[in-house]
């Protein structure tokens, strides 16, 4: 059984990514939720190795755990928040895959015979 404790720190760090992901973005919400979630994790298994409940992990830790997955697959779905840099810039503007990088640049139209300066 999962204590209210915990159950009420994970209710309470989640409402507060809401929160945060409709003032800013969702990725900067979710680290921060990630952040608080794992300090919380970190709580737990001290508290199940200080009770002697030695490796095996309490019910506790497991749903700490399970939100730290759930909140990572938020984080990591497309089309939620800003769109980062590298999304952003996968190709430069104007180049198609199919033309070569350095193409020639057209020089106009030049007169025969005259050597360039006047």
């Amino acid at each position: 059984m999962i204590s209210e404790r915990v159950t009420d720190a994970i209710a309470q760090i989640e409402l507060h990514r809401q929160d945060m992901a409709k003032e800013s973005n969702v990725a900067a919400a979710c680290n921060e939720a990630l952040r608080r979630l794992h300090e919380l994790l970190d709580g737990e298994r001290i508290r199940s190795q200080s009770a002697g409940r030695g490796a095996d992990p309490s019910e506790e830790t497991k749903a700490v755990t399970a939100e730290i997955e759930r909140v990572k697959r938020l984080a990591g779905a497309p089309g939620k928040g800003a769109m980062r840099g590298h999304e952003r810039a996968q190709r430069p503007k104007g180049m198609r895959p199919d033309q070569p990088h350095n193409r020639p640049r057209t020089k106009g139209r030049r007169t025969m015979g005259r050597t360039g300066g006047r």
